[in-house]
């Protein structure tokens, strides 16, 4: 399975799934034979059908742009990196910009919690 297409099924399976609670969800309260789109009368079937592609696209949507925004983050160099090329120095600094993550985090955590 290549990379692309393995990124296509880790969105659209979760996608389909979460469609389908909040299909189930919806549709508990909402009765889709009252619903009329002008003068589009659709039926019961339609209309859950409709609403099961609806909601997986949007599902979809959101899904991909989460992964995007993550593959972007994770991309970004960090310049210090090139600066030392040894394998201990790579480490040294992979390090000390793990501990200035988890420290800028605690920093946003402790600043939202007052």
């Amino acid at each position: 399975m290549s990379q692309r297409s393995l990124h296509v099924a880790q969105i659209l399976w979760p996608a389909f799934i979460v469609a389908g609670l909040i299909e189930m969800v919806v549709f508990a309260w909402v009765d889709p034979s009252a619903l009329s789109f002008g003068s589009l009368q659709l039926g019961s079937q339609a209309v859950y059908t409709l609403a099961f592609f609806l909601f997986w696209a949007l599902v979809a949507v959101s899904a991909l742009l989460s992964h995007w925004m993550m593959q972007a983050g994770s991309t970004g160099k960090d310049s210090s990196a090139e600066l030392d090329s040894s394998p201990t120095g790579a480490a040294r600094t992979a390090r000390g910009a793990s501990r200035r993550t988890h420290q800028r985090r605690q920093r946003q955590h402790a600043r939202s919690m007052a």
